[in-house]
Protein backbone atom coordinates (compact mmCIF):
# COMPACT_ATOMS: atom_id res chain seq x y z
CA UNK A 1 0.00 0.00 0.00
CA UNK A 2 3.09 2.45 0.96
CA UNK A 3 4.45 1.36 -2.26
CA UNK A 4 1.16 2.56 -4.54
CA UNK A 5 0.75 5.67 -2.96
CA UNK A 6 4.71 6.41 -3.76
CA UNK A 7 4.45 5.20 -7.73
CA UNK A 8 1.02 7.40 -8.78
CA UNK A 9 2.77 10.58 -8.93
CA UNK A 10 5.52 9.06 -11.05
CA UNK A 11 3.09 8.17 -13.36
CA UNK A 12 1.59 10.98 -13.89
CA UNK A 13 4.44 12.94 -14.48
CA UNK A 14 5.83 10.52 -16.82
CA UNK A 15 2.53 10.53 -18.63
CA UNK A 16 3.21 14.52 -18.93
CA UNK A 17 7.19 14.02 -20.36
CA UNK A 18 5.25 11.42 -23.19
CA UNK A 19 2.44 14.35 -24.16
CA UNK A 20 5.24 17.03 -24.53
CA UNK A 21 7.78 14.99 -26.50
CA UNK A 22 4.89 13.96 -28.78
CA UNK A 23 3.82 17.57 -29.46
CA UNK A 24 7.16 18.61 -30.17
CA UNK A 25 7.74 16.09 -32.73
CA UNK A 26 4.17 17.32 -34.43
CA UNK A 27 4.90 20.67 -34.09
CA UNK A 28 4.46 21.08 -38.05
CA UNK A 29 1.18 19.96 -38.17
CA UNK A 30 -0.61 21.68 -35.78
CA UNK A 31 1.11 25.20 -35.79
CA UNK A 32 -0.23 26.21 -39.33
CA UNK A 33 -3.91 25.44 -37.50
CA UNK A 34 -3.47 27.48 -34.69
CA UNK A 35 -2.32 30.43 -36.85
CA UNK A 36 -5.23 30.52 -39.34
CA UNK A 37 -7.73 30.68 -36.23
CA UNK A 38 -5.53 34.10 -35.43
CA UNK A 39 -7.84 37.18 -34.43
CA UNK A 40 -9.21 39.60 -37.25
CA UNK A 41 -8.44 42.40 -35.60
CA UNK A 42 -4.57 41.31 -35.80
CA UNK A 43 -4.68 40.92 -39.51
CA UNK A 44 -6.20 44.15 -39.97
CA UNK A 45 -3.23 46.03 -37.84
CA UNK A 46 -0.99 44.35 -39.55
CA UNK A 47 -2.39 45.70 -42.60
CA UNK A 48 -0.33 48.88 -44.99
CA UNK A 49 -1.50 52.28 -44.17
CA UNK A 50 -4.08 53.86 -46.57
CA UNK A 51 -2.74 57.03 -48.29
CA UNK A 52 -3.98 60.39 -47.43
CA UNK A 53 -6.50 61.32 -49.31
CA UNK A 54 -6.54 64.15 -52.03
CA UNK A 55 -9.13 64.56 -53.44
CA UNK A 56 -13.49 65.40 -52.32
CA UNK A 57 -16.63 65.53 -53.82
CA UNK A 58 -19.22 67.62 -53.40
CA UNK A 59 -22.84 67.86 -54.97
CA UNK A 60 -24.28 70.97 -56.43
CA UNK A 61 -26.38 71.36 -53.46
CA UNK A 62 -23.43 71.50 -51.06
CA UNK A 63 -22.21 73.99 -53.24
CA UNK A 64 -24.67 76.16 -52.85
CA UNK A 65 -25.11 75.42 -49.11
CA UNK A 66 -21.49 76.77 -48.32
CA UNK A 67 -21.79 79.49 -50.86
CA UNK A 68 -18.78 77.98 -52.95
CA UNK A 69 -17.33 80.70 -55.73
CA UNK A 70 -14.14 79.65 -57.93
CA UNK A 71 -12.07 81.86 -59.69
CA UNK A 72 -9.18 81.37 -61.75
CA UNK A 73 -5.66 81.95 -60.78
CA UNK A 74 -3.56 84.79 -61.70
CA UNK A 75 -0.50 86.22 -60.63
CA UNK A 76 -0.53 89.87 -59.27
CA UNK A 77 0.73 92.51 -57.31
CA UNK A 78 -0.05 92.81 -54.34
CA UNK A 79 0.89 95.11 -51.08
CA UNK A 80 1.59 93.58 -47.50
CA UNK A 81 0.12 96.39 -45.15
CA UNK A 82 -0.07 97.31 -41.61
CA UNK A 83 -3.14 97.96 -39.78
CA UNK A 84 -3.65 100.61 -37.67
CA UNK A 85 -6.71 101.68 -35.72
CA UNK A 86 -8.05 105.52 -36.08
CA UNK A 87 -11.40 107.50 -35.53
CA UNK A 88 -12.77 110.32 -37.44
CA UNK A 89 -12.67 113.56 -35.72
CA UNK A 90 -13.16 117.45 -37.17
CA UNK A 91 -10.57 119.27 -39.09
CA UNK A 92 -9.58 122.08 -37.15
CA UNK A 93 -10.80 125.88 -38.58
CA UNK A 94 -12.99 124.23 -41.13
CA UNK A 95 -15.48 121.90 -39.31
CA UNK A 96 -16.84 123.83 -36.85
CA UNK A 97 -17.20 127.35 -36.61
CA UNK A 98 -18.11 130.47 -33.50
CA UNK A 99 -20.00 133.45 -33.95
CA UNK A 100 -19.41 135.68 -31.35
CA UNK A 101 -21.28 138.85 -30.87
CA UNK A 102 -20.20 142.10 -32.19
CA UNK A 103 -20.78 144.35 -29.70
CA UNK A 104 -22.30 145.03 -26.19
CA UNK A 105 -25.83 144.09 -26.25
CA UNK A 106 -29.03 141.93 -25.24
CA UNK A 107 -30.41 138.98 -26.58
CA UNK A 108 -33.55 140.36 -27.96
CA UNK A 109 -34.15 137.47 -30.45
CA UNK A 110 -33.19 133.67 -30.74
CA UNK A 111 -33.78 132.43 -34.75
CA UNK A 112 -31.41 129.36 -34.51
CA UNK A 113 -31.55 126.22 -32.78
CA UNK A 114 -29.86 122.92 -32.13
CA UNK A 115 -30.35 120.88 -35.13
CA UNK A 116 -31.41 123.57 -37.31
CA UNK A 117 -29.45 123.95 -40.88
CA UNK A 118 -28.29 127.75 -41.77
CA UNK A 119 -26.85 129.08 -44.73
CA UNK A 120 -24.21 131.94 -45.05
CA UNK A 121 -25.95 135.35 -44.00
CA UNK A 122 -28.96 133.37 -41.75
CA UNK A 123 -29.91 135.83 -38.93
CA UNK A 124 -28.93 133.80 -35.79
CA UNK A 125 -29.22 136.49 -33.46
CA UNK A 126 -31.11 139.78 -32.43
CA UNK A 127 -29.18 142.10 -30.04
CA UNK A 128 -30.23 144.70 -28.75
CA UNK A 129 -26.95 147.25 -28.62
CA UNK A 130 -26.06 148.97 -25.51
CA UNK A 131 -22.65 149.78 -27.03
CA UNK A 132 -21.74 153.60 -26.57
CA UNK A 133 -19.14 153.08 -28.85
CA UNK A 134 -21.11 151.99 -31.37
CA UNK A 135 -23.81 154.77 -31.02
CA UNK A 136 -20.34 157.30 -30.94
CA UNK A 137 -19.71 155.58 -34.43
CA UNK A 138 -22.97 155.93 -36.31
CA UNK A 139 -23.34 159.80 -35.33
CA UNK A 140 -19.77 160.18 -36.09
CA UNK A 141 -20.44 158.37 -39.85
CA UNK A 142 -23.56 160.58 -39.68
CA UNK A 143 -21.55 163.76 -39.40
CA UNK A 144 -19.19 163.12 -41.87
CA UNK A 145 -21.46 162.61 -44.20
CA UNK A 146 -23.32 166.05 -44.00
CA UNK A 147 -19.99 167.47 -43.80
CA UNK A 148 -19.03 166.05 -47.00
CA UNK A 149 -22.55 166.87 -48.57
CA UNK A 150 -21.32 170.49 -47.11
CA UNK A 151 -18.04 170.47 -49.00
CA UNK A 152 -19.78 169.42 -52.17
CA UNK A 153 -22.29 172.51 -52.49
CA UNK A 154 -18.99 175.06 -51.65
CA UNK A 155 -17.13 173.03 -54.07
CA UNK A 156 -19.83 173.73 -56.86
CA UNK A 157 -20.46 176.98 -56.26
CA UNK A 158 -16.67 178.31 -55.70
CA UNK A 159 -15.25 176.70 -58.76
CA UNK A 160 -16.70 178.72 -61.46
CA UNK A 161 -15.44 181.82 -59.51
CA UNK A 162 -12.00 180.59 -59.09
CA UNK A 163 -11.69 179.59 -63.10
CA UNK A 164 -12.50 183.48 -63.93
CA UNK A 165 -10.51 184.66 -61.34
CA UNK A 166 -12.60 186.15 -58.70
CA UNK A 167 -11.41 184.18 -55.83
CA UNK A 168 -8.25 182.49 -54.97
CA UNK A 169 -7.67 178.75 -56.18
CA UNK A 170 -6.34 178.18 -53.09
CA UNK A 171 -9.60 177.82 -51.45
CA UNK A 172 -10.59 175.37 -53.72
CA UNK A 173 -7.60 173.26 -53.36
CA UNK A 174 -8.17 173.41 -49.42
CA UNK A 175 -11.62 172.71 -49.85
CA UNK A 176 -10.93 169.51 -51.91
CA UNK A 177 -8.57 168.53 -49.66
CA UNK A 178 -11.23 168.52 -47.13
CA UNK A 179 -13.84 166.51 -49.01
CA UNK A 180 -11.10 163.63 -49.29
CA UNK A 181 -10.19 163.72 -45.92
CA UNK A 182 -14.08 163.50 -44.38
CA UNK A 183 -14.50 160.76 -47.31
CA UNK A 184 -11.83 158.41 -46.24
CA UNK A 185 -13.53 159.34 -42.51
CA UNK A 186 -16.89 158.00 -43.40
CA UNK A 187 -15.50 154.71 -45.61
CA UNK A 188 -13.27 153.99 -41.83
CA UNK A 189 -16.98 154.30 -39.92
CA UNK A 190 -18.49 151.73 -42.62
CA UNK A 191 -16.19 149.70 -42.26
CA UNK A 192 -16.09 149.52 -38.21
CA UNK A 193 -20.19 149.24 -38.73
CA UNK A 194 -19.74 146.10 -40.94
CA UNK A 195 -17.70 144.58 -38.63
CA UNK A 196 -19.91 145.17 -35.42
CA UNK A 197 -22.74 143.52 -37.10
CA UNK A 198 -24.48 145.96 -39.07
CA UNK A 199 -25.22 145.26 -42.81
CA UNK A 200 -24.94 147.83 -45.88
CA UNK A 201 -28.64 148.57 -45.77
CA UNK A 202 -28.52 149.67 -41.99
CA UNK A 203 -25.61 151.56 -42.51
CA UNK A 204 -26.85 153.52 -45.44
CA UNK A 205 -29.61 154.77 -42.94
CA UNK A 206 -27.12 155.58 -40.49
CA UNK A 207 -25.53 157.66 -43.03
CA UNK A 208 -28.94 159.67 -43.41
CA UNK A 209 -29.83 160.19 -39.53
CA UNK A 210 -31.70 156.90 -39.06
CA UNK A 211 -29.27 155.41 -35.97
CA UNK A 212 -29.92 151.08 -35.45
CA UNK A 213 -30.62 150.30 -31.94
CA UNK A 214 -30.70 146.51 -32.79
CA UNK A 215 -28.26 144.48 -34.61
CA UNK A 216 -28.34 140.92 -36.20
CA UNK A 217 -26.04 138.31 -35.95
CA UNK A 218 -25.99 136.31 -39.40
CA UNK A 219 -23.98 132.84 -40.16
CA UNK A 220 -20.69 133.35 -41.39
CA UNK A 221 -19.57 132.87 -45.02
CA UNK A 222 -17.45 129.80 -46.60
CA UNK A 223 -14.32 132.10 -46.38
CA UNK A 224 -11.46 130.04 -48.04
CA UNK A 225 -7.38 131.03 -46.99
CA UNK A 226 -7.32 133.90 -49.75
CA UNK A 227 -10.64 135.60 -48.88
CA UNK A 228 -9.40 136.37 -45.00
CA UNK A 229 -8.57 140.10 -46.14
CA UNK A 230 -12.75 140.31 -46.78
CA UNK A 231 -14.71 141.38 -43.96
CA UNK A 232 -16.55 138.04 -43.07
CA UNK A 233 -19.74 139.98 -41.94
CA UNK A 234 -19.74 141.88 -45.34
CA UNK A 235 -18.99 138.35 -47.29
CA UNK A 236 -21.53 136.78 -45.70
CA UNK A 237 -24.13 139.43 -46.51
CA UNK A 238 -22.92 138.73 -50.41
CA UNK A 239 -22.98 134.99 -50.16
CA UNK A 240 -26.72 134.98 -48.78
CA UNK A 241 -28.09 136.51 -52.04
CA UNK A 242 -26.42 133.71 -54.45
CA UNK A 243 -25.49 129.82 -52.77
CA UNK A 244 -25.35 127.89 -55.37
CA UNK A 245 -23.12 125.44 -53.92
CA UNK A 246 -25.56 124.03 -51.11
CA UNK A 247 -23.20 124.89 -48.22
CA UNK A 248 -24.89 124.82 -44.46
CA UNK A 249 -24.31 125.25 -41.43
CA UNK A 250 -25.73 123.03 -39.04
CA UNK A 251 -26.19 124.47 -35.58
CA UNK A 252 -24.39 122.30 -33.32
CA UNK A 253 -24.63 123.84 -29.71
CA UNK A 254 -26.36 127.30 -28.24
CA UNK A 255 -24.01 129.09 -26.01
CA UNK A 256 -26.52 132.22 -25.16
CA UNK A 257 -30.30 132.72 -23.99
CA UNK A 258 -32.63 134.58 -24.44
CA UNK A 259 -32.27 138.33 -22.38
CA UNK A 260 -28.57 137.25 -21.75
CA UNK A 261 -26.55 140.53 -21.76
CA UNK A 262 -23.08 139.89 -23.93
CA UNK A 263 -20.22 141.02 -24.51
CA UNK A 264 -18.33 142.39 -27.12
CA UNK A 265 -16.83 139.03 -28.48
CA UNK A 266 -18.27 136.51 -26.39
CA UNK A 267 -19.28 132.88 -28.08
CA UNK A 268 -22.91 133.30 -28.91
CA UNK A 269 -23.00 129.94 -30.93
CA UNK A 270 -21.32 126.83 -32.59
CA UNK A 271 -21.55 126.21 -35.83
CA UNK A 272 -20.96 122.75 -37.69
CA UNK A 273 -20.31 121.35 -41.49
CA UNK A 274 -18.76 118.33 -41.55
CA UNK A 275 -18.08 118.16 -45.25
CA UNK A 276 -14.41 118.26 -44.56
CA UNK A 277 -12.93 115.92 -41.53
CA UNK A 278 -9.97 113.97 -41.06
CA UNK A 279 -9.08 110.47 -40.40
CA UNK A 280 -6.97 110.46 -37.28
CA UNK A 281 -4.90 107.43 -37.16
CA UNK A 282 -2.77 105.99 -33.84
CA UNK A 283 0.32 104.04 -34.18
CA UNK A 284 2.99 102.92 -32.38
CA UNK A 285 6.69 104.52 -32.45
CA UNK A 286 7.84 101.61 -34.20
CA UNK A 287 5.84 102.13 -36.46
CA UNK A 288 6.62 105.45 -37.67
CA UNK A 289 9.07 104.30 -40.27
CA UNK A 290 6.52 102.90 -42.75
CA UNK A 291 3.88 105.78 -41.69
CA UNK A 292 6.60 108.28 -43.25
CA UNK A 293 8.06 106.31 -45.86
CA UNK A 294 3.67 106.17 -47.01
CA UNK A 295 3.33 110.11 -46.36
CA UNK A 296 6.44 110.52 -48.05
CA UNK A 297 6.02 108.46 -51.60
CA UNK A 298 1.78 109.59 -51.54
CA UNK A 299 0.91 106.01 -51.17
CA UNK A 300 -3.03 105.07 -50.90
CA UNK A 301 -4.09 104.57 -47.40
CA UNK A 302 -7.05 101.15 -47.48
CA UNK A 303 -9.75 102.61 -45.09
CA UNK A 304 -12.68 100.39 -43.21
CA UNK A 305 -14.79 102.48 -41.65
CA UNK A 306 -17.08 100.73 -38.62
CA UNK A 307 -20.58 101.53 -38.38
CA UNK A 308 -20.63 102.57 -42.04
CA UNK A 309 -23.47 101.23 -44.47
CA UNK A 310 -21.97 101.92 -48.03
CA UNK A 311 -25.25 100.18 -50.05
CA UNK A 312 -27.15 103.45 -49.00
CA UNK A 313 -25.04 106.10 -49.89
CA UNK A 314 -23.06 107.06 -53.20
CA UNK A 315 -19.75 105.20 -53.79
CA UNK A 316 -16.45 106.81 -51.78
CA UNK A 317 -14.88 107.77 -54.51
CA UNK A 318 -11.86 109.10 -52.77
CA UNK A 319 -7.78 108.48 -52.58
CA UNK A 320 -6.92 108.68 -49.07
CA UNK A 321 -3.76 109.78 -48.31
CA UNK A 322 -1.58 110.95 -45.12
CA UNK A 323 -1.40 114.49 -44.81
CA UNK A 324 1.29 114.64 -41.98
CA UNK A 325 2.44 112.82 -39.04
CA UNK A 326 2.20 114.65 -35.52
CA UNK A 327 5.48 115.29 -33.76
CA UNK A 328 4.33 114.09 -29.99
CA UNK A 329 3.83 111.21 -28.08
CA UNK A 330 0.45 110.86 -25.90
CA UNK A 331 1.40 109.92 -22.73
CA UNK A 332 -1.50 107.50 -22.12
CA UNK A 333 -1.36 105.40 -24.93
CA UNK A 334 2.23 105.94 -26.20
CA UNK A 335 0.86 106.36 -29.83
CA UNK A 336 1.18 109.29 -31.79
CA UNK A 337 -1.38 110.45 -34.60
CA UNK A 338 -1.15 110.94 -38.20
CA UNK A 339 -3.96 112.47 -40.49
CA UNK A 340 -5.80 111.97 -43.61
CA UNK A 341 -8.00 114.08 -45.00
CA UNK A 342 -11.41 112.96 -45.46
CA UNK A 343 -14.54 114.85 -47.71
CA UNK A 344 -18.09 113.95 -46.19
CA UNK A 345 -21.02 112.86 -48.07
CA UNK A 346 -24.39 114.09 -47.04
CA UNK A 347 -28.18 114.48 -47.52
CA UNK A 348 -30.94 116.41 -46.51
CA UNK A 349 -34.57 115.59 -45.50
CA UNK A 350 -37.71 118.51 -44.96
CA UNK A 351 -39.87 118.10 -41.93
CA UNK A 352 -42.68 120.73 -40.97
CA UNK A 353 -40.77 123.27 -43.61
CA UNK A 354 -37.48 122.89 -41.86
CA UNK A 355 -34.15 121.21 -43.81
CA UNK A 356 -32.10 118.98 -41.81
CA UNK A 357 -28.76 117.38 -42.67
CA UNK A 358 -27.78 114.04 -42.35
CA UNK A 359 -24.00 113.06 -42.66
CA UNK A 360 -22.57 109.98 -43.43
CA UNK A 361 -19.35 109.73 -41.34
CA UNK A 362 -19.54 111.42 -38.22
CA UNK A 363 -17.02 112.11 -35.51
CA UNK A 364 -16.08 109.74 -33.46
CA UNK A 365 -16.78 107.12 -35.71
CA UNK A 366 -13.62 104.20 -35.69
CA UNK A 367 -12.21 103.17 -38.54
CA UNK A 368 -9.27 100.68 -39.62
CA UNK A 369 -6.37 102.02 -41.66
CA UNK A 370 -4.56 99.55 -43.96
CA UNK A 371 -0.80 101.16 -44.40
CA UNK A 372 1.06 99.74 -47.17
CA UNK A 373 4.90 99.16 -46.38
CA UNK A 374 5.94 96.59 -48.86
CA UNK A 375 5.11 95.41 -52.67
CA UNK A 376 4.95 91.89 -53.57
CA UNK A 377 5.03 91.34 -57.49
CA UNK A 378 3.92 87.86 -59.08
CA UNK A 379 2.00 86.60 -56.27
CA UNK A 380 -1.66 85.22 -55.71
CA UNK A 381 -3.80 86.71 -53.35
CA UNK A 382 -6.62 84.78 -52.03
CA UNK A 383 -9.09 85.44 -49.28
CA UNK A 384 -8.55 84.12 -45.90
CA UNK A 385 -11.05 81.63 -45.82
CA UNK A 386 -9.62 79.97 -49.29
CA UNK A 387 -6.55 78.69 -47.17
CA UNK A 388 -6.90 75.53 -44.34
CA UNK A 389 -3.93 74.92 -42.23
CA UNK A 390 -2.54 71.39 -40.61
CA UNK A 391 0.41 71.81 -38.16
CA UNK A 392 3.11 73.72 -40.77
CA UNK A 393 0.95 72.98 -43.82
CA UNK A 394 -1.38 75.02 -45.99
CA UNK A 395 -4.08 73.83 -48.55
CA UNK A 396 -6.35 75.10 -50.98
CA UNK A 397 -8.65 73.68 -52.86
CA UNK A 398 -9.57 73.24 -56.78
CA UNK A 399 -12.32 73.04 -58.21
CA UNK A 400 -13.33 70.70 -61.77
CA UNK A 401 -16.85 70.23 -61.47
CA UNK A 402 -18.11 68.45 -58.37
CA UNK A 403 -14.19 67.10 -57.34
CA UNK A 404 -12.35 69.41 -55.13
CA UNK A 405 -8.34 68.73 -55.48
CA UNK A 406 -6.43 69.99 -52.33
CA UNK A 407 -3.25 71.05 -53.09
CA UNK A 408 -0.21 72.03 -50.64
CA UNK A 409 0.95 76.15 -50.84
CA UNK A 410 3.48 78.28 -49.56
CA UNK A 411 1.59 81.55 -47.77
CA UNK A 412 4.37 84.27 -47.93
CA UNK A 413 1.87 86.76 -46.03
CA UNK A 414 -1.69 86.63 -44.60
CA UNK A 415 -3.67 89.88 -42.80
CA UNK A 416 -7.57 89.66 -41.46
CA UNK A 417 -9.27 89.83 -45.22
CA UNK A 418 -6.24 88.36 -47.78
CA UNK A 419 -3.71 85.66 -47.99
CA UNK A 420 -0.99 85.88 -50.38
CA UNK A 421 0.47 82.57 -51.82
CA UNK A 422 3.77 81.98 -53.49
CA UNK A 423 3.70 81.57 -57.10
CA UNK A 424 5.66 78.34 -56.86
CA UNK A 425 4.30 76.00 -59.99
CA UNK A 426 2.60 74.24 -56.73
CA UNK A 427 -0.71 76.05 -58.77
CA UNK A 428 -1.29 76.14 -62.73
CA UNK A 429 -1.85 79.72 -63.43
CA UNK A 430 -5.84 79.41 -64.90
CA UNK A 431 -6.27 77.17 -62.32
CA UNK A 432 -9.97 77.37 -60.19
CA UNK A 433 -9.55 77.75 -56.64
CA UNK A 434 -12.47 77.78 -54.84
CA UNK A 435 -12.43 81.20 -52.73
CA UNK A 436 -14.12 80.27 -49.35
CA UNK A 437 -15.65 77.55 -47.14
CA UNK A 438 -11.43 75.84 -47.45
CA UNK A 439 -11.89 74.57 -43.61
CA UNK A 440 -15.32 72.83 -44.82
CA UNK A 441 -13.89 71.23 -47.41
CA UNK A 442 -11.26 69.44 -45.60
CA UNK A 443 -13.66 68.33 -43.34
CA UNK A 444 -15.46 67.05 -45.64
CA UNK A 445 -12.36 65.26 -47.24
CA UNK A 446 -11.29 63.58 -44.08
CA UNK A 447 -15.34 62.02 -43.08
CA UNK A 448 -15.18 61.22 -46.84
CA UNK A 449 -11.79 59.36 -46.55
CA UNK A 450 -12.94 57.73 -43.01
CA UNK A 451 -16.07 56.03 -44.89
CA UNK A 452 -13.33 54.46 -46.87
CA UNK A 453 -15.51 55.22 -50.11
CA UNK A 454 -12.59 57.32 -52.73
CA UNK A 455 -14.45 60.57 -53.98
CA UNK A 456 -11.83 60.01 -56.58
CA UNK A 457 -12.92 57.02 -58.73
CA UNK A 458 -15.59 55.58 -59.79
CA UNK A 459 -17.26 51.93 -60.82
CA UNK A 460 -18.73 50.96 -64.50
CA UNK A 461 -21.28 48.35 -64.62
CA UNK A 462 -18.86 45.84 -65.55
CA UNK A 463 -17.47 46.38 -61.82
CA UNK A 464 -14.20 47.54 -63.12
CA UNK A 465 -12.94 50.52 -61.14
CA UNK A 466 -11.37 53.62 -63.02
CA UNK A 467 -10.35 56.70 -61.71
CA UNK A 468 -12.61 59.94 -62.04
CA UNK A 469 -11.51 62.45 -65.18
Amino acid sequence: MRYTRLLRPLGGAVILAAIATAAWFTRDYWQPMLASNAPESHVEDAAPPVEEPKVLKLSAQARKNLELVAKPARPQTYWRTIQVPGAIVDRPGQSDRGVTSPAVGVVAEVHAFPGDTVRPGDRLFTLRLFSEYLQSTQKQLFSSTKDVQIAEEQLARLRPLAEKGSISGKQVIDLENELRRQQAVIQAHRQDLLTRGLNPEQIERVAGGEFVSTVDVVAPPRVKAEEQLVTIQQAAFEQAADESDGFAFEVQELNAELGQQVQAGQLLITLANHSSLYLEGHAFKREAPYLEKAAQNCWNISVEFAEDEPENWPILNQTFEIRYLSNSIDEASRTFDFFIPLTNQSRAYTKNGETFVVWRFRPGQRVRLHVPVEELTNVLVLPSAAVVREGPEAYVFQQNGDLFNRIAVHVLHEDRRNIVIANDGSVTRGLFLAQGAAASLNRVLKAQAASGVRADVHVHADGTVHASH
